[in-house]
């Protein structure tokens, strides 16, 4: 695969990031106490995030990092479909699975180790 699919690729899964995060937020914005849901939880989905999933997480391993992925995305569809988004959290699932086992390819992966 070359280079720009690999970095196209990663970009999916950064803005795939971001929407878990903005699903969380949502969220957030149909409960109370809102004031405090509303960033409080993207906030947390964001620390579990950099503890666990992401690239250079400092509590990332071998099994954890794939299972904090799974909660991280499936907490973020679950809380868009409770928050009455059905179809949004439907379309988050498929794109957060597909960007992401696109991300497992070798050719992809390679990129993420060399930086």
């Amino acid at each position: 695969m070359n280079a720009i699919f690999g970095w196209s690729v990663l970009a999916l899964v950064f803005v795939d990031e971001l929407l878990a995060v903005a699903a969380f937020g949502v969220w957030g914005w149909h409960h109370d106490p809102r004031w405090l849901l509303v960033w409080l939880l993207p906030v947390a989905g964001m620390a579990v995030w950099f503890c666990f999933a992401s690239p250079k997480a400092p509590y990332g391993g071998g099994l954890v990092r794939p299972l904090a992925k799974v909660v991280v995305f499936g907490l973020a569809c679950v809380a868009l479909w409770d928050a009455g988004h059905e179809d949004w959290a439907i379309a988050l699932l498929v794109f957060s699975m597909v960007v992401n086992g696109l991300a497992q390819l070798p050719s992809i992966r390679v990129l993420v180790d060399e930086q």
